[in-house]
């Protein structure tokens, strides 16, 4: 038999067994005029006194992971409290680790009939749909039954044998998922078919909760779902102008960054092979697997950081950027204004899309950032 064993390096796992690894830092930015500096990792915040009062922060453990919320706001406590509420949801409706979700039941009713949804799940899967059209099923949330194969990130993780991965390969196609606006179903058209959401569900849910703080008239705020980050506004220690985000180093321990970046209302949201993986026979399987081939994607990738101004996109693109590698991605982002991405190598190289060439700094002195791919 086969000798495996499934390493995790990370204190909490993340949720969704396809689950995009997004992990961002926002790094310590320095008021020269005060010792007192905003500083946030994860989303752990002081600012300057003189400036503003210290934000209201709570942290639980939902989605399988630590959940931070930090706003600035006068009735921060009532807030923070509803967008939590609001998680604990929307992660009910939309998991598939747990029975009983409305996700599993569209799964179980896979090929006999279709499944009438909340809108919120609705809504999801329609966008989950139109990232995998976008990205040509690079990106495909019908790829449950190969992460259920491997279930890298389990006890149970495995690597499957080439039999069971053909058996399930033909079940893996978002244009057989079947939508029905007016009576709001879903229905996946073969039998043995299975959504998995947790490619995009973080960041749909960071959006939700971003929105809802902005309806309710908040200004700045630090949003942080195990990893996908939302900062709201800028930093009050720099007057609001942004804040100074820190992006996660694919190799080492969460919290420690590669570089910094000034990102004021946007996302980071990053994709790698550092925290999740399977090790069979000495052979190292990570979790973004190839939903074509039924493997992990083959590259020279270690991780991807995407900046974008929604989170649900952040999430299907940072597995997308993966899928494609280094030269196709830059070339996406580079054509789309509203993009932004950030490569690491496996052999220490840094690679960032144009618009942020003068704005991202480099800080771990091991790898070496370029100005075009060789």
């Amino acid at each position: 038999m086969n000798e495996k064993e499934s390493v995790m390096r990370k204190k909490w796992m993340t949720w969704g067994l396809m689950a995009v690894m997004g992990t961002a830092v926002l790094a310590a930015c320095q008021n020269q005029s005060n010792n007192e500096a905003d500083t946030v990792s994860g989303a752990s915040i002081k600012t300057p006194r003189e400036i503003i009062k210290s934000p209201v922060k709570k942290t639980d453990f939902l989605l399988g992971t630590a959940v931070s919320l930090s706003v600035y706001h006068p009735n921060s406590e009532a807030l923070i409290e509803s967008a939590l509420e609001m998680i604990k949801d929307l992660e009910k409706r939309i998991t598939v680790n747990a029975s009983g979700s409305e996700v599993d039941e569209v799964n179980i009713a896979a090929g006999e009939k279709p499944v009438k949804v909340s809108s919120d799940v609705y809504e999801l899967i329609k966008l989950g749909l139109e990232y995998s059209a976008e990205f040509n099923g690079s990106f495909d949330i019908t790829v449950g039954p190969l992460t259920s194969l491997w279930h890298i990130g389990f006890d149970d993780a495995k690597k499957p044998t080439q039999e069971e991965i053909d058996a399930v390969l033909p079940l893996v196609d978002y244009k057989e998922v079947e939508m029905n606006d007016a009576d709001q179903t879903v229905f996946l058209k073969k039998k043995g078919m299975k959504l998995d959401l947790g490619g995009i569900a973080k960041g749909y849910i960071a959006d939700k909760v971003w929105d809802y703080f902005a309806k309710e008239g908040v200004t700045t705020a630090v949003i942080d779902l195990g990893g996908n980050i939302v900062v709201m506004g800028g930093s009050p220690a720099r007057n609001g102008v942004a804040w100074n985000v820190g992006i996660q180093d694919p190799v080492e321990s969460r919290g420690t960054t590669l570089g910094t970046i000034l990102e004021k209302d946007k996302t980071i949201v990053t994709s790698g092979i550092y925290e999740r993986y399977l090790k069979v026979d000495n052979q190292v399987y990570h979790h973004i697997l190839n939903p074509k081939t039924g493997y992990p994607y083959e590259n020279n990738i270690e991780g991807v950081s995407v900046i974008v101004n929604r989170s649900t996109k952040g999430d299907a693109l940072s597995t997308s950027m993966f899928s494609v590698g280094v030269k196709e991605g830059l070339e996406y982002a580079n054509s789309h204004k509203d993009v932004d991405v950030i490569f690491v190598t496996k052999d220490k190289k840094v690679y960032v899309s144009d618009s942020i060439k003068e704005t991202f700094k480099l800080t771990n002195g091991a790898l070496e950032l370029k100005e075009s791919i060789e």
